[in-house]
């Protein structure tokens, strides 16, 4: 490393505490597969693979997140604006003490756009191989079978596939399951895959993909889910959702040991 890198990293640190917890944190998950980064008009194929957790009837779990704004944290003015995921009480078929009050809001349209800001951030995951990828992946984990972090539009195409008169066995089936292809197009300026689609035939697994799943074993993707909060975990839900909306700075001391930003030191 050169003198004058480890300078500027010095300085910054020490102006910008945060950021080195930033530079040191771990890389994000390689195991999941970055679909979202491919260029527009491309595609990758994937072909998913059951739940680990055989109690799961299908082939995924429902994540439901809430994102706190907050204007910085209470001590720390260098930080600017920040979110705080928190998980939605209805992902644990229990009341979440967000949306009933956001809930109101829906029918008021000068809040509208407010309860739109609160309500639950819904994502699906999935696993299985990805057989084309239309980029290269620097960091591509050993274990080929891969983790899908899908949205509510891709999601919608699984479940019409799974309704569909003509479908004989489960897209994920071993054997007689089915290719699906996601298409990276532009809507607006915003990422949309309403173009992707399911293979037209079916495909077994191949015997390299077979010997994955015999020696990596398949993931419980319930892993993936936050733990249940404890009633104390609500109640700090509850009062960080209050400060939220009064345009509270996020406050440590109170919250962090439940809920606390990613990536950062509080």
């Amino acid at each position: 490393m050169s003198n004058s890198l480890e300078k500027m990293r010095k300085l910054l640190t020490t102006k910008n505490p945060e950021l080195a917890t930033l530079a040191s944190k771990p890389r994000a998950d390689t195991s999941i597969y970055r679909h979202w980064e491919m260029a527009l008009n491309a595609t990758a194929t994937l072909r998913f693979l059951p739940d680990g957790n055989t109690n799961n009837s299908f082939f995924w779990v429902e994540r439901d997140m809430i994102k706190l704004p907050f204007a910085g944290i209470k001590g720390k003015p260098e930080i600017k604006p920040l979110q705080v995921l928190v998980p939605c009480m209805q992902m644990y078929d229990e009341e979440c003490p967000v949306l009933q009050e956001v809930r109101a809001w829906m029918k008021d349209p000068t809040l509208e756009e407010m309860a739109r800001r609160y309500w639950k951030k819904r994502s699906y995951f999935y696993q299985g191989f990805v057989r084309e990828s239309p980029f290269h992946e620097s960091e591509a984990p050993q274990n080929p079978i891969r983790q899908f972090i899908i949205g509510p539009q891709i999601h919608c195409l699984v479940l019409n596939m799974l309704m569909h008169r003509d479908l004989l066995e489960s897209p994920c089936d071993i054997e007689r399951g089915m290719d699906f292809t996601i298409k990276k197009t532009d809507k607006s300026g915003y990422a949309n895959y309403d173009q992707s689609y399911w293979a037209f035939k079916e495909s077994a697994l191949s015997s390299t993909e077979r010997e994955a799943v015999d020696v990596y074993g398949l993931k419980d993707l319930d892993t993936h889910l936050p733990p249940k909060p404890t009633a104390d975990g609500v109640r700090v839900i509850r009062e960080m959702f209050e400060a939220s909306i009064d345009g509270e700075l996020y406050d440590s001391a109170r919250w962090a040991e439940y809920f606390a930003p990613y990536g950062l030191t509080t």
